[in-house]
Formats: C-alpha cells, sequence, structure tokens
C-alpha cells in the first residue's frame, strides 16, 4: 500500500502554526511581489477569494470579511516542510518528497488505520500543522484517497481498497482533477463526455495509448489496481537551476543590477553544492515590465561556458556579472532578472581544464565553511561583496510574517 501525505493548504497554516489567532479566521497568502493569491484558508475560501487572482481585484472582499494577507515567507515555508519530511522519515522507511507540502509513503509493511492515524497526530503535534492522508494500493489512486479524505473525511485520513469502493469513489471523482490529467487532456475528454475518473477507467486502451501516450495507459492501469508508478527515493538531481526575481520596483541603476544578480548567482552555486553539482554554463537575463507600454521594451539573455565545471559562488557570480555587463544597456528601466546554472554533472565526475589555475580544493573548503555558518546563523550571514547590503532591489513584501524556526531575533519568546 502507498500513502500520500498532504499538508492543508499549506502556506497559510504555516503561518497559523505560530499565531494563535489565526485560527478559524480567513487567511490567505500572495505571490512575489505581494501579487496574487497563492494559498488560501479554508474560509478564506468560503468568502470567495479564487486562487491566482490578483491581490488588488479582491481588496474589498478581504476588507469586508477581515482577512489576514501575508506576503509570501519561503524561508518559514521551507523549514517547516523539511520539518514534516523529517517527522515522516522516523515512522515510514521509504518516503517520496514529492513537493514541498506533499509526499508518498511505502505503507507496504502494514497500512492499518492505527498506524497512518498515528503519523498524521505526530505531524501535528510537532509542528502544528493538519495534514490530510490518502492511503491505497497505487500512487494514482492514493491521489484520489487523499482528495477523499481532504474534502470529506472527518478525520482527515480514507484508506481505499476493495474493488466496490475504488469503482464508487472514482464514479464520483472528476475526471479533471485525477493525477496527471491536465487542461488539454481534460478539455478532450470533456468533449467525449468522460467526466469522472471511472469513465476514464474504462476507456478502450488502444485508444487512450493513441490519444494520451504511454502514461495515459499507465494512469488508466493504476485506477485498476495495477501498480505502474514506483517511489523514487532518491532525489533527481537536476540539470538546470535557475533562480529570478520580479523588483519590488524598477530598476535603472547598473550597480543595483550588479547587487541582484550576484544573489542569485550565489543562490544557484548553493543550490548546487547541496544536490553535490557543478555547471558547465550560465544563463543570465534582465527584462523590462511588459506591461508598461511607456518605456522601451528589452528581453536579454545570454549564455557563458565555464572552461571547468563548477559549484564555486565566487566562479560564477563573477562570470554572471560579466555577462550582465555585456547585455546591459544604459538608460533602460528592468523589471525581473534571473540566472540559470545549466549542463550540470556530478562533483565527482568534473572534467578538469588543462589552463585551470583556480586551487579548486582550497576554493571547495572555503565553501563548505561558508555553507555552514550560514545555515547555522541565517541566509546570507557570509556573502560575496557585490551582493551588498542595501538590497533596494528585493521583492516587495509589505506583509511579510517573521521566520519564526530560521531566525534567532524572530523566535518567540514565553513571558
Amino acid at each position: 500500500m502507498i500513502g500520500l501525505l498532504d499538508c492543508n493548504n499549506f502556506y497559510a497554516s504555516c503561518e497559523r502554526a505560530f499565531n494563535p489567532l489565526l485560527k478559524n479566521v480567513p487567511v490567505i497568502v500572495l505571490s512575489n511581489n505581494d501579487g496574487c493569491v497563492i494559498a488560501r484558508s479554508n474560509e478564506a475560501k468560503s468568502v470567495g477569494i479564487k486562487m491566482g487572482i490578483p491581490a488588488f481585484k479582491v481588496k474589498d472582499l478581504i476588507e469586508k470579511n477581515h482577512v489576514h494577507v501575508f506576503s509570501s515567507n519561503y524561508a518559514l515555508y521551507g523549514d517547516m516542510s523539511e520539518r514534516v519530511m523529517n517527522i515522516l522519515r522516523s515512522e515510514v522507511e521509504n518516503v517520496e518528497v514529492y513537493s514541498i507540502d506533499e509526499a508518498f509513503l511505502d505503507l507496504s509493511e502494514f497500512a492499518d488505520r492505527d498506524r497512518v492515524k498515528s503519523i498524521r497526530e505526530k505531524v501535528l503535534k510537532w509542528t502544528n500543522l493538519p495534514v490530510s492522508i490518502g492511503v491505497a494500493a497505487t500512487k494514482s489512486l492514493s491521489k484520489v484517497a487523499n482528495q477523499i479524505a481532504k474534502k470529506s473525511s472527518v478525520d482527515g485520513i480514507y484508506i481505499l481498497e476493495g474493488d466496490k469502493d475504488i469503482t464508487k469513489a472514482l464514479k464520483h471523482f472528476p475526471v479533471a482533477d485525477l493525477w496527471g490529467i491536465g487542461r488539454r487532456y481534460a478539455r478532450k475528454l470533456k468533449g467525449l463526455k468522460i467526466n469522472t475518473a471511472l469513465e476514464f477507467r474504462n476507456l478502450n486502451e488502444n485508444w487512450v495509448r493513441k490519444n494520451m501516450s504511454v502514461n495515459g495507459v499507465r494512469l488508466q492501469k493504476e485506477l485498476k489496481g495495477e501498480k505502474c508508478f514506483d517511489l523514487e527515493i532518491m532525489s533527481q538531481r537536476k540539470k538546470n537551476i535557475c533562480t529570478s526575481r520580479s523588483f519590488g520596483k524598477e530598476i535603472q541603476s547598473y550597480t543595483r543590477l550588479v547587487e541582484a544578480l550576484s544573489s542569485f548567482a550565489s543562490s544557484c552555486a548553493m543550490k548546487l553544492r547541496l544536490q553535490k553539482s557543478c555547471c558547465s554554463n550560465i544563463s543570465v537575463f534582465i527584462l523590462t515590465n511588459p506591461h508598461n507600454s511607456n518605456i522601451e521594451q528589452q528581453h536579454s539573455y545570454l549564455t557563458l561556458q565555464f572552461d571547468t565545471p563548477t559549484s564555486d559562488s565566487m566562479e560564477i557570480v563573477k562570470m554572471a556579472v560579466k555577462g550582465l555587463k555585456m547585455i546591459y544597456k544604459k538608460g533602460v528601466t528592468y523589471k525581473k532578472a534571473g540566472v540559470i546554472v545549466g549542463n550540470t554533472t556530478p562533483n565527482n565526475q568534473v572534467q578538469m581544464s588543462l589552463f585551470d589555475k583556480i586551487k579548486r580544493n582550497k576554493r571547495k573548503r572555503l565553501m563548505n565553511s561558508v555553507d555552514k555558518i550560514n545555515t547555522l546563523m541565517g541566509r546570507n550571514t557570509v556573502r560575496i561583496a557585490s551582493q551588498g547590503y542595501g538590497r533596494k532591489w528585493k521583492l516587495r513584501q509589505e506583509r511579510l510574517s517573521p521566520c519564526y524556526t530560521t531566525c534567532f531575533s524572530d523566535i518567540l519568546k514565553a513571558v
């Protein structure tokens, strides 16, 4: 049996975890620069706030219903996610971290209700985050079970087993909500009057293979109880890593862009070291605000190659600044910038350049020390000088909550 644990309204629940006053009141979390709604509590959903809608469009709803609004606090959310996953690893031998708020659990040893309930209660007790757990024979069915647990179950748990129960569940489950059915396939199936998961399961397999590829066939077989998707215990190494941001205010200054690109490049380098990889190239891009018709539109992009694949922050930042210097145009006002490190390889399989002059072992020890200090003392405690300290380019986060678990000054105090 496979379980799927999903944190309920994760970002909103993280905000509630440390603030009892937010319990049973509407809460929403906004995207970068406080733009659109990306998370809602159940109370916020009930007053009519839609996912993805720009915040200014629901200003009246927010004021009328006294909705509590928060800027995205990714440092807090990432740490809370890691805490949840560590709890799951302590209870289940094999865990696949599927996303920041979801994980598949290998419950093949035994999956009785008491065990699943104890896992849910432990997560709630240790993190104050409510979760739902669906259990079934396959990943796809566990996704269905999880949705039922979230919407219909009293205790947040639903175990889907037995042909009769599976058929009943699929009969009332919208095909558009199935794992792997995107908007395009949902429209195609709806045009054929295929509206439920059961109707999809009963489709001719040859038609599914022809019109939805092999993944559609695998999904269909999984709904029949045939296991086609195994748990991916080992995390996959990313071939490309991107860090990009829209600025809180449009930037014309070259110095500010250097600070931003240096910070993005440093972040990419840290992520490379976390997955024990090195990159062979780096791409930088800067672009203007496409919604501002009063300025000259620019979308500049450049890729540069490293002689030796690297994860060294100093080397990557230097190359990012070099790329920026080549594409920057004086007098143009920019709204967004980003860095992409690509063509990654494992750090133990790096092909050295014949003319490499950098003392790699010394740099490696330096980067390890920087990572340890920043992990213990907070992000960017130690930084490269070109990253600056003013961060006038940073995101607009007017409603940012404290970083309760990742910053000493924000730790709650008992009085």
